[in-house]
């Protein structure tokens, strides 16, 4: 059994929100087309109150309730079985899908017999690369769907180093056409 794992797929990520991956909206048809190749699709989103101090090292992004905390439009949301949201409350958490607050996704994962993890979504240096570490410390077998992810770009070089460290974790690489 396999699942695929839609990592902040939000307005805020995507060109035009607060903050953005410079490409973010182009993870979302891939996403689409690769979303009916899984029986268990869950999808996070970052969920944060409007004062937390998350907000000491980020722009407020993805306040909840708000049309930047919203998954993508295009977005196919009919077809995610499980919707986790994470960095609810006022502490700088929330990176890995794993620490949502609404459900616990190791134990969805563990019921449902999942084996294998595919990952693909928003942003690669930090909530991605969070939640493929936290796949493979649970012991899933993890993939990157590599044409599924942007980063937030911060700095020069950082997505291509969290792909490498992805990589030296052990979490496998592939593209969409390969699922």
């Amino acid at each position: 059994m396999r699942a695929l794992i839609i990592v902040d797929v939000q307005n805020d990520f995507c060109p035009g929100g607060a903050l953005p991956a410079p490409e973010g909206d182009r993870v979302v048809p891939v996403l689409n087309t690769i979303i009916g190749r899984f029986p268990l699709v869950v999808a996070s989103r970052d969920w944060h109150p409007e004062g937390t101090v998350h907000f000491e090292k980020w722009p407020a992004h993805c306040v909840e309730n708000t049309y930047g905390a919203d998954y993508h439009p295009d977005l196919k949301t009919e077809k995610i079985d499980t919707h986790l949201l994470k960095g609810t409350g006022n502490v700088d958490d929330g990176y890995s899908a794993f620490e949502a607050t609404n459900s616990d996704l190791e134990k969805l994962l563990r019921e449902k017999g999942v084996k294998e993890v595919y990952i693909g979504g928003l942003t690669t240096e930090y909530c991605v690369k969070s939640t493929a570490a936290d796949s493979l410390k649970k012991g899933f077998r993890t993939f990157l769907v590599t044409d599924a992810i942007e980063g937030v770009r911060q700095n020069p070089g950082d997505t291509e180093k969290a792909i490498d460290e992805m990589a030296g974790m052990g979490v496998g690489m592939v593209s969409s056409d390969q699922i």
